[in-house]
């Protein structure tokens, strides 16, 4: 059941369904199935390959779009199942079909001349329409950057249909982590845009698009040490190139903020003119020095790079819109970073011995440069982060979990048959959910276990056997056990957060990839995630209550982009519990 706050005129727009859905009839007769050619515009002399992009880009896009109606939005019609289900958009009264399956697919309209398949563009627009009239509030963004995520996923789809093996491949096994990070060409499941890149072309982004298989060289900027902002450890920075003539510190920088605060890709006179006309940048305080021999590798996240040559994870501002955010290190939360850090150390460290050692990618600093102009570092900031050397353990290999759930060639959940894909299920529960309560309930600290966090690091048969937590960024408080010190929250927010993360993002894609194998396994899958929980409710009545709770909180990115919310803003929708035993 979603929630659907009304705006005060919102009844005073809202027609009957029976007409809405004549005009709907009456004007796009033509995409009947089997009336006509629905795509009339495209010339019969296309490459037919770019048109199985297209539509292979235009199914993701709404499927994605139909997963945050189906979460946020819509109500069942019926519990009839016939390979379909039917959903009714609650305000307007449209009645909306969708072909079932792990993600919902092929929309349809009901008509009165019958059931209308429904293009993107018309799936959009019947959003747009009952968002309008439910919210009593209108978009006039959100739409283009639907379209422009289309364009994103079309072109990154067409791209790795081209690419050729790279004529310097990285030796396994981090050839088969970084294809984990590279999987996510559909982006986030529940996001109504989710590849959308500022609006911008590929030939700003495909660069360094990690979908594309990117790799390129950082940027190195030299820093007299009066400019210097840093906190923290940022040393392992310093063996990135030669240390800058004259003293001072190196700054690695993304090429593509640079290009997007304006400086050119070149840099063809060693200088930054483009970057403002500073009086750091004049003097030379802040030098162009040329480029990292080492190579990096963009992750799932974009803004964040591998270097395998020197095992160390970099993160950067971006300053684009991606998903909820633009990806920019804001300077509160860089501020936080190595308070967070010291508080993960503590919660690892009290672990019980009979429980799987995780471990935690330590963002161990940022540097940056203060140029004076209000910005605080921000824009040019470069977090700090271990590589995978320090924390994995011999003879395994890391896996991004996003990864597994999305799929990719080396996928461990690859031809296990049903009793090998359970006990993969049971170890990947022992890994995953023991730490994360741990963290929670003896030390008040919310760990941002979505799937794009966690790394699952699986032995020689491809079975998990260590789990390794990244990125202190979203990590939280709760408040009243850590009074002084931010980022704090509720405790009623920091367990709905929780549970939002571990088991909705996190736990109900994993199992939904291995019900996708299995079909019929469900309800297996998560007894065990029952009975795990049950050794915790005795003593913890927040584990009691979710294992009781007829329904679990799902982020709602839909309602959150459709009203502009902050990006940091969490606001939840509850959908069914999948931990309630099936019937």
């Amino acid at each position: 059941m979603a929630h659907h706050p009304e705006g005060p005129d919102a009844a005073a727009t809202i027609r009957p369904a029976q007409d809405h859905n004549r005009a709907w009839d009456h004007d796009h007769d033509h995409e009947r199935d089997g009336d006509r050619n629905p795509h009339p515009h495209r010339d019969r002399d296309r490459d037919p390959r770019s048109d199985h992009d297209r539509d292979h880009a235009d199914a993701l896009t709404m499927t994605a779009l139909l997963n945050c109606l189906v979460r946020e939005v819509v109500s069942p019609d019926s519990d009839r199942y016939d390979g379909h289900r039917t959903y009714r958009l609650p305000t307007t009264g449209h009645l909306l079909r969708v072909r079932a399956g792990r993600y919902p697919h092929h929309p349809a309209l009901y008509t009165p001349g019958g059931w209308l398949p429904l293009s993107l563009d018309l799936l959009v627009a019947l959003t747009a329409e009952e968002l309008t009239a439910c919210t009593g509030v209108s978009n006039d963004t959100l739409a283009g950057e639907i379209r422009h995520s289309r364009d994103v996923v079309a072109t990154l789809l067409s791209t790795r249909r081209t690419l050729t093996p790279s004529s310097q491949p990285f030796i396994e096994p981090t050839e088969l982590f970084l294809r984990s990070e590279q999987a996510l060409v559909a982006g986030h499941r529940y996001h109504p845009a989710p590849k959308a890149r500022g609006g911008l072309g590929p030939d700003a982004w495909l660069p360094y698009a990690p979908e594309a298989r990117a790799r390129f060289p950082l940027v190195l900027l030299g820093l007299a040490p009066e400019i210097v902002l840093e906190e923290g450890d940022a040393t392992a920075l310093d063996a990135l190139g030669p240390p800058p003539p004259d003293g001072g510190l190196l700054l690695p920088a993304h090429p593509w903020q640079l290009e997007l605060l304006g400086v050119p890709a070149a840099l063809r006179d060693g200088r930054l003119r483009n970057l403002g006309e500073t009086t750091a940048i004049r003097d030379g305080r802040l030098r162009y020095l040329g480029e990292t021999a080492a190579m990096a590798v963009p992750t799932s996240s974009l803004r964040t790079v591998y270097l395998p040559d020197v095992d160390l994870f970099c993160k950067f501002s971006l300053d684009v819109r991606i998903t909820n955010d633009v990806r920019r290190l804001w300077a509160r939360d860089l501020r936080r970073l190595t308070t967070i850090d010291s508080r993960l150390r503590e919660v690892f460290d009290d672990l019980p011995a009979h429980l799987p050692r995780p471990s935690a990618l330590s963002d161990r600093g940022y540097r940056t440069v203060d140029l004076g102009d209000g910005d605080g570092g921000e824009a040019l900031a470069v977090v700090v982060r271990d590589g995978l050397g320090a924390h994995l353990r011999p003879g395994l290999t890391a896996l991004l979990a996003a990864g597994i759930s999305e799929g990719f060639p080396g996928n461990p959940l690859d031809g296990l048959d049903e009793d090998r894909a359970l006990a993969w299920w049971q170890g990947y529960l022992e890994h995953v959910v023991p730490p994360v309560l741990h963290a929670y309930l003896r030390h008040g600290v919310v760990l941002e276990c979505h799937l794009q966090n966690v790394l699952v690091g699986v032995d020689a048969t491809g079975a998990p056997a260590q789990v390794i937590f990244r990125d202190h960024e979203g990590v939280k408080l709760v408040a009243d056990r850590h009074p002084d010190t931010a980022p704090r929250v509720s405790a009623a927010y920091g367990w709905e957060r929780l549970v939002y993360c571990l088991v909705t993002n996190n736990l109900w894609e994993i199992a939904g990839a291995i019900e996708e194998r299995h079909p019929g396994l469900g309800g297996e899958l998560w007894a065990r995630v029952r009975d795990l929980l049950a050794g915790y409710a005795a003593d913890h009545l927040e584990v009691r209550a979710l294992l009781a709770a007829d329904h679990v909180p799902a982020k709602a990115n839909l309602l959150l982009r459709w009203l502009g919310a902050d990006g940091g803003e969490m606001r939840c929708v509850p959908v069914p519990n999948p931990l309630r035993a099936r019937t």
